[in-house]
């Protein structure tokens, strides 16, 4: 499996999965009553970075999978011939 992703979006998804496992061990600290919010602080700090380097990611192209949906919802599904609008005249005249 080749994972195309750059460096740096790899070293922030490392960042971003400490700071989870960080921010898990301040939850069982608080569970065990002796909390240490130094984890919180790490875990916080950890995120940001993550997310400051993940943020750097290409968005992957739109997978097309629903195309025809979006197609019948603006009425232009294949095949499908637009209908003229019907010209009204003045019966007065």
């Amino acid at each position: 499996m080749e994972n195309d992703d750059p460096f740096v979006v790899r070293v922030g998804t490392f960042f971003l999965v400490i700071g989870m496992g960080a921010f898990l061990l301040f939850v069982v600290s608080d569970l065990a009553e002796q909390v240490d919010f130094d984890f919180l602080f790490i875990a916080v700090l950890l995120l940001g970075i993550g997310w400051y380097m993940r943020r750097r990611k290409a968005k992957p192209p739109p997978a097309g999978r629903f195309s025809w949906i979006k197609g019948m919802r603006k009425g232009g599904g294949k095949g499908s011939k637009p209908v003229p609008k019907a010209v009204e005249e003045d019966e007065g005249e």
